[in-house]
């Protein structure tokens, strides 16, 4: 893959996004980021699509379960980590594989 390069894997709820992007991450050797607004929240599993650990396949996924509902979590907060997990791949010459429905 192209250095400085994202894939967006894009679209509602239910639609085979975990799946495209769990195969795509296992071929490039890679990692996924949530771009979901709610699976960031911990104890929010009902209703989110959440992905379960066995259909992770051993492909580390983050920006899930990080806080608390009861917490304040920002678009600038989630932009801040997300940047820095993309540029951390980035210096491992990974395509970050950014996943969800929100447009966050």
């Amino acid at each position: 893959m192209e250095k400085d390069k994202l894939i967006v894997v894009l679209g509602p709820t239910s639609v085979g996004k975990t799946k495209v992007s769990v195969d795509i991450a296992k071929q490039i050797d890679s990692e996924i980021i949530s771009t979901d607004s709610m699976q960031i929240y911990k104890e929010m599993d009902i209703g989110t699509a959440k992905i379960k650990e066995r259909e992770k396949e051993g492909i580390q996924h983050h920006m899930i379960d990080l806080v608390s509902p009861s917490e304040e979590f920002t678009v600038y907060d989630y932009k801040k980590l997300s940047l820095e997990i993309i540029e951390n791949l980035f210096r491992y010459n990974k395509t970050p594989i950014l996943v969800g429905g929100s447009g966050l």
